[in-house]
């Protein structure tokens, strides 16, 4: 005995004609024409080897084989229909979990989770902060923030928000900040630089696109993540460097300065999201997030 399905196309199809009592009605329903539902009817027949429906004027009445499937099949799609629904209602009930690295959620996200939980406020965000290596597939996390350089992998959805760019920055309460202040880039290769061992590369890069041999760089206090570095820099201890975003609201105030700018990377500030399903939310945050680094 063959026990193998029918297509479900074709099943979706003949349910919702016998529950409609029309095809034409059918095909309104599933955004399809008459003849696309007439001939998934035709097929199923086929392969079941019975009519399913017989004419009955202009219309159709259905056959007892019919009827007997339309009973199997409307308890079957109304049971996915109730597990379908209950399962999107738990979705968004759920808080959504993003990751992100501690300086990147205390220096730039915190100052603005009063008005994006004002804008989504069904996202229910729950933010789990790392200064680690963060895993955007561990389990208990709905999606990543961070900077890294492509090619993404196959089984994530990243959505890019906005190109890494780096730059020194220093405070006016920093000793040599007169000193430095309109000096030229190169300046910076006598000056004991602040650095921190979760971006070794950071002041490389910066040289490297500066034109200037980073191997002639001084390294001065170092610190353990970015988020020490940059309060070091605004209690005026020396000159750090940091990706732009996590230091906008400083240069805004003048509590830091950035007298040579900000340069490119490879990198991406992204929002990750594991491939395996679609999650309307993190599309909306993915907006949300570009709309307010635009800004």
């Amino acid at each position: 005995m063959n026990r193998e399905l029918p297509p479900l196309n074709a099943l979706r199809a003949f349910e919702a004609a016998a529950r409609l009592q029309s095809i034409s009605r059918a095909g309104e329903e599933l955004h399809v024409t008459h003849g696309a539902v007439s001939r998934q009817i035709r097929a199923l027949e086929e392969q079941l080897g019975v009519s399913l429906f017989d004419k009955d004027g202009r219309g159709v009445k259905l056959t007892d084989a019919g009827m007997r499937l339309r009973d199997a099949a409307s308890d079957a799609f109304e049971r996915l229909r109730g597990v379908c629904a209950e399962l999107r209602q738990r979705q968004d009930g759920a808080p959504f979990v993003l990751g992100c690295p501690g300086s990147l959620l205390a220096r730039w996200f915190i100052p603005r989770l009063d008005r994006l939980n004002r804008e989504l406020p069904e996202l229910r965000l729950q933010l789990s902060a790392s200064e680690g290596e963060l895993d955007p597939r561990r389990p208990g996390v709905d999606a990543t923030l961070c900077f890294a350089a492509p090619p993404w992998p196959a089984d994530m959805q990243v959505h890019e928000l906005d190109i890494e760019r780096i730059g020194p920055v220093l405070s006016p309460r920093f000793a040599g900040y007169a000193r430095l202040q309109g000096a030229p880039a190169a300046t910076l290769l006598d000056e004991p630089l602040l650095h921190t061992a979760s971006r070794p590369q950071a002041w490389p890069q910066w040289a490297a696109a500066q034109g200037l041999e980073p191997a002639r760089l001084q390294q001065g206090q170092g610190f353990e993540h970015l988020y020490y570095l940059l309060e070091a820099a605004a209690a005026g201890l020396g000159v750090a460097i940091a990706p732009q975003p996590l230091v906008a609201d400083d240069l805004a105030a003048g509590r830091l300065v950035a007298p040579w700018g900000f340069v490119a990377t490879e990198a991406r500030l992204a929002l990750w999201v594991p491939g395996r399903v679609r999650d309307p939310r993190a599309e909306r945050l993915a907006a949300w997030l570009t709309r307010e680094l635009q800004a």
